[in-house]
C-alpha cells in the first residue's frame, strides 16, 4: 500500500491463541510493514435503508465526483461493487481476548460532518454493530471479527464521536422469562 512505510496497528491482541493468516503474522513480527491493518464497521437498525458500511481505510479511490475513497469487501454479503465500505477518519480500540472480560470497543470518529451526531441522536433502540479486521492487501480474508455486538452508548464533541459497543445486556433481558400465572407456578396462589 503506497505512502505507508510504518505499521498502524488497529488492533492489540491478548495472549490467547487466535487464528490470522500468515501475512498478518508476518506483518505483526516484522519491525516496519506495508501492509495496512483496516478495521470494518457495519452499522445495522431497522429504521436504516441500508446497513453503514465504514472503512478506516482509503484503501481505493470510490468515485471521483464527489471525492470518495474505501473498501471494496465481500465481508457480511455485502457487493464489493454496489456495497463498499467507505472511508471515515476514525480509530476502533477492538474487544480483547480476556476470557474475564465481556466484549466491548469503542470506535472515535473525527466529527467533520454535523450529520453524524443528528444520526445517532435518532435512534430509540439499540443499533446493531459488526466490525472485522482485514489487510488492505486481502480485504475478503477476514483476521478477526466480532458481530451482533449493539451500540451501547454515544459521546461527543466538537472534535470527536465516541461510540461504545458491546454485547447485549444482560440486564435488559426480561426477568423472569415465564409468567406467573396459575398453571404455571400454582405455588404462590395458595
Amino acid at each position: 500500500h503506497p505512502g505507508h512505510s510504518v505499521r498502524r496497528r488497529v488492533f492489540c491482541g491478548g495472549d490467547a491463541m487466535r487464528r490470522v493468516s500468515l501475512n498478518a503474522r508476518t506483518a505483526f513480527d516484522a519491525q516496519t510493514t506495508d501492509e495496512v491493518e483496516i478495521a470494518l464497521i457495519m452499522i445495522e437498525h431497522p429504521e436504516l435503508d441500508a446497513p453503514v458500511r465504514l472503512s478506516t481505510d482509503p484503501t481505493e479511490r470510490l468515485s471521483a465526483d464527489p471525492l470518495m475513497y474505501g473498501t471494496r469487501t465481500a465481508w457480511m454479503g455485502s457487493d464489493p461493487i454496489s456495497e463498499p465500505f467507505l472511508f471515515i477518519l476514525a480509530s476502533a480500540n477492538l474487544p480483547s481476548d480476556l476470557e474475564d472480560a465481556p466484549a466491548a470497543a469503542s470506535i472515535i470518529i473525527d466529527n467533520v460532518d454535523s450529520d453524524i451526531a443528528g444520526l445517532l441522536r435518532t435512534f430509540t433502540d439499540r443499533p446493531i454493530v459488526h466490525i472485522a479486521v482485514v489487510l488492505a492487501s486481502s480485504p475478503d480474508l477476514i483476521e478477526v471479527e466480532f458481530r451482533g455486538m449493539v451500540m451501547t452508548g454515544s459521546s461527543g464533541n466538537a472534535g470527536e464521536i465516541s461510540i461504545e459497543v458491546s454485547r447485549a445486556p444482560i440486564e435488559e433481558e426480561s426477568v423472569p422469562m415465564d409468567r406467573f400465572t396459575k398453571d404455571r407456578f400454582p405455588g404462590i396462589f395458595r
